[in-house]
C-alpha cells in the first residue's frame, strides 16, 4: 500500500501514521519529496489488515493499493521522478550528467590525466575501478585500498564526485570511505546481502543489469535498496548476453522508456561494457541521450592500448572531448542541459 501524506503535517501527525500503520503489520518505508511526503507499507494485502481506513485521518490525502512486486521503485509508489545526489551533482534532474574515467585504476600520473581531461571535456562524476571482477584469477584484479585512495586524490584534485565498484559485504565500509557512488556490477546484480551491505552504508547505490537479467528481476533487484532505507538508488543498462558476437554485449536501449514507464528513478547507459568496442560508443550515447537517458558511464583512458583491462572498449582523451561535442545536440534536443 502506498500513504501520501498531506504536505504540512507536523512531525508528531505523521509518526501517529507510521504507527497505525506498524500496529497493522506493515512495515513503513517513507520517501520524502520536494512536496510530498510518501510512505510505503510493505506487507501481504491479502493477510494483512487493509490500511484503507487511513484515508479517513487529517493527516493522509491518499492510500493506494500496489500490486506490483516491486513496491518502492515502482512508479506507482511515486508518481513523480526521483533524483539522487552525489557531492551536489544532481542525478535525473534538469542537467544530463556524465560520469567518466578508467576502466581500472593503475596509477597516479593514468587517474589524473584522465580525471583532468574528462572534466575539461564535461564530464561531471569520475569513475574508475579500484577493484575489478575478472572472469579469469590471473588477470588484473585491481589495486585494491591503493586505487581508492588513488581516487580520493583525484576528487580532490578535479572536485569530481567518484563512482566505483563495490565487490564484497567485507568492503562494504571501506568502499563507501572513499566514493560518492557504490557501483554494483553485473555480476553481482542478485547477491542480495552484497545489495543490502551498499545499501545500509547510505551511499547511493548504481545497480547495473545482470548479464541474462529480465527486467522484472532487476527492479526486484533494486527494491532491495530502498527496502532497506536507501532512495539513492540508479539503475544503470550495460548490455545483456545474448548469441551474438559481434559486440561483446547487446546494449538495450529499450530498457529506457520501459524503466521510465515502470520506476521514478534515475536510468543510466554504459555504451562501453554495452558494446566493448570503442568505436560504436559515441553513436550509442547519442541513442541514449535522445531516448531520455539520465546519465552516461563512459570507459575513458590516455593510452588504450596499453590498458591494464578492456583497453578495446575504452575511449582516448582526445576521442572522449569530441564525444561530449557530438552528444551536445542530443542533450539539447531532448530537453536536458
Amino acid at each position: 500500500m502506498i500513504i501520501v501524506l498531506k504536505p504540512g503535517i507536523t512531525k508528531k501527525e505523521e509518526t501517529a501514521v507510521l504507527r497505525e500503520i506498524r500496529k497493522l503489520g506493515y512495515t513503513p518505508h517513507v520517501m520524502r519529496g520536494v512536496a510530498r511526503t510518501v510512505v510505503g507499507a510493505i506487507g501481504d494485502e491479502r493477510t494483512h489488515a487493509n490500511l484503507e481506513s487511513l484515508s479517513t485521518w487529517a493527516q493522509v490525502e491518499s492510500v493506494t493499493p500496489i500490486q506490483k512486486r516491486y513496491k518502492l521503485v515502482s512508479r506507482e509508489a511515486h508518481p513523480s521522478d526521483s533524483t539522487v545526489t552525489a557531492r551536489k551533482v544532481v542525478i535525473g534532474g534538469k542537467k544530463f550528467q556524465v560520469m567518466a574515467g578508467p576502466c581500472s585504476v593503475e596509477s597516479e600520473d593514468q587517474l589524473l590525466r584522465t580525471a583532468v581531461a574528462v572534466r575539461e571535456a564535461g564530464a561531471t562524476i569520475l569513475r574508475g575501478g579500484a577493484f575489478k571482477p575478472r572472469t579469469s584469477p590471473y588477470e588484473f584484479q585491481g589495486l585494491g585500498e591503493k586505487g581508492l585512495k588513488l581516487l580520493a586524490k583525484a576528487r580532490k584534485e578535479t572536485g569530481l564526485p567518484i563512482v566505483t565498484e563495490l565487490l564484497s559485504e567485507n568492503h562494504a565500509d571501506l568502499v563507501a570511505e572513499y566514493a560518492d557512488i557504490l557501483q554494483i556490477g553485473t555480476r553481482n546484480a542478485q547477491n542480495f546481502q552484497l545489495l543490502i551491505a551498499a545499501a545500509k552504508t547510505g551511499k547511493p547505490v548504481l545497480l547495473k543489469r545482470g548479464m541474462s537479467m529480465r527486467m522484472e528481476e532487476w527492479l526486484l533487484a533494486g527494491e532491495y535498496i530502498l527496502a532497506n532505507n536507501n532512495p539513492g538508488l540508479l539503475f544503470c543498462e550495460r548490455g545483456v548476453r545474448t548469441f551474438e558476437n559481434y559486440t561483446r554485449n547487446l546494449l538495450d536501449l529499450s530498457v529506457i522508456p520501459i524503466l521510465k514507464s515502470e520506476t521514478h528513478l534515475p536510468v543510466v547507459i554504459d555504451p562501453s561494457q554495452g558494446t566493448g568496442k570503442a568505436a560504436l560508443v559515441t553513436a550509442m550515447c547519442k541513442g541514449a541521450v535522445a531516448m531520455g537517458a539520465d546519465a552516461l558511464i563512459i570507459e575513458v583512458h590516455p593510452n588504450p592500448a596499453e590498458a591494464w583491462s578492456d583497453g578495446a572498449q575504452q575511449v582516448t582523451l582526445d576521442g572522449f572531448k569530441k564525444l561530449m561535442q557530438e552528444i551536445r545536440p542530443f542533450i539539447a534536443a531532448a530537453g536536458r542541459e
